[in-house]
């Protein structure tokens, strides 16, 4: 196994995104996006062995949020959207179109 060099200095710089406005056209993406990255997440975690439970609990491999993405608190769904959001504004300030 490789081993990983952690720099101590390491400060994340994320492209400053406060300049791009989302269309509203675009809204219908962020969900279908949001939705998508959590059945990403879930069914890595299921393939991983992980299964759902009350309380999320790392020894025992169980999770609160592998349900549905209907099923997720609104700060779970949020937490998704927001992902999608970003994604979205930077593929726009990137100079990209997205176009149906």
């Amino acid at each position: 196994k490789m081993k990983r060099m952690i720099d101590k200095e390491y400060i994340p710089a994320p492209i400053n995104l406060s300049d791009v406005e989302l269309p509203n056209d675009l809204e219908q993406l962020t969900e279908l996006i949001a939705r998508n990255v959590h059945e990403v997440w879930a069914q890595k975690k299921l393939q991983q062995g992980w299964k759902y439970g009350e309380v999320t609990d790392v020894e025992q491999n169980t999770h609160s949020s592998l349900v549905p993405y209907e099923q997720l608190s609104e700060q779970e769904r949020s937490y998704d959207r927001d992902t999608a959001m970003k994604t979205i504004r930077l593929i726009l300030k990137l100079g990209y179109k997205i176009s149906k």
